[in-house]
């Protein structure tokens, strides 16, 4: 059984808690923490958007469409779905000559709320380009319409279905991930995300040793290492676009900038790559419950690691220790790691 990794307490009482495991790997898959069972395969959902992301630069597609910091950042990204998130994934696709309707990953209301309220009010519906995941798959356009004139193909009819497995286009992003975590894909479990590309399950420690790997290059080819290092200025340079308003990763990156890449992922799943320290991050929490138990345990992970001053701490507080409040703005409880994550990060 997976241990403890946060509590959540009203008053000293701890009223509910969430299990996980975490792993900390460094690019050669040298364990530097392992807690709870890290070779289990887990489904990394939106976590390793980056990874996916780096066909998109080593393709040369973002340098054939002049994608700037904004579009590549928005490749990484689950975002809100606010208007900057929206206008950013639709000049994407005009870059490559395309629209919204070339995108394949589905429509729903914008994460932010008052985004949501905005659209309704104008009596507008949500698109495609409103999605979380509207950003990586305009990049996945992206590499497939270079693809396309390539091999002298029309685009827009070339990228079509690629989502599918066996498309050009997800055969290649599959084998960047295969590439950077060292899992043998072919033989692992497979679904079908929520934007309707394939997953994978993966182990907590190839996914955090791949995260290591973006963090350094270290056992990336060599048009891979030169992408990530572009992919984690671009997302330091733009961290808005990563998430948005609010959201646990823009907080982050907004202060660490370079120092430290996050990024959450559905199901209880988070990912980081920490460069500073050679070092990947790889979490999944039993239940789930991504809103508040994983970004305990990620903001705990990056104050043993990552943290250097006051400005840092001042930073994490809040995210390490999260108060909650009743109705009336009473603190009543709070949310925070459990004593052997704080014992052995």
């Amino acid at each position: 059984m997976n241990p403890v990794l946060v509590q959540v307490l009203r008053g000293s009482t701890v009223e509910s808690f969430h299990r996980g495991a975490l792993a900390i790997v460094d690019a050669d898959g040298a364990v530097h923490t392992a807690l709870g069972d890290i070779d289990r395969p887990i489904f990394p959902r939106s976590a390793v958007k980056a990874l996916q992301a780096l066909p998109l630069v080593a393709s040369g597609a973002a340098e054939r469409f002049g994608l700037d910091d904004d579009a590549l950042a928005l490749a990484c990204a689950s975002h809100n779905g606010e208007p900057a998130h929206a206008a950013t994934a639709a000049a994407v696709l005009a870059r490559a000559g395309l629209d919204v309707g070339a995108l394949e990953c589905g429509t729903h209301w914008p994460y932010h709320e008052a985004s949501s309220r905005a659209l309704a009010r104008q009596r507008h519906g949500p698109s495609a380009l409103h999605n979380n995941c509207s950003g990586k798959h305009a990049g996945f356009v992206c590499v497939g319409c270079l693809m396309a004139l390539q091999a002298g193909r029309e685009p827009a009819e070339f990228v079509r279905g690629y989502v599918q497995p066996e498309h050009p286009v997800m055969r290649e992003i599959s084998a960047a991930l295969q590439s950077a975590t060292g899992c043998d894909l072919a033989h692992a479990p497979t679904g079908t995300d929520g934007c309707s590309i394939p997953t994978f399950g993966i182990p907590l420690r190839q996914l955090a040793r791949g995260f290591a790997r973006l963090a350094t290059g270290q056992g990336l080819s060599a048009d891979h290492a030169t992408a990530a290092r572009r992919l984690r200025q671009a997302v330091a340079r733009a961290p808005f676009m990563v998430a948005g308003s609010g959201r646990f990763d823009t907080k982050v990156m907004q202060h660490f900038g370079e120092r430290v890449f996050c990024k959450v992922g559905a199901e209880g799943v988070y990912c980081a790559a920490l460069p500073t320290r050679g070092l990947g991050v790889a979490i999944k929490l039993d239940d789930g419950n991504t809103a508040r138990a994983a970004e305990v345990v990620m903001a705990s992970v990056i104050e043993a690691l990552a943290q250097r001053d006051d400005a840092d701490a001042a930073v994490l507080g809040d995210l390490v220790r999260v108060p909650l409040k009743n109705w009336n703005g009473i603190e009543v409880g709070r949310i925070a790691p459990a004593e052997g994550l704080k014992a052995l990060v």
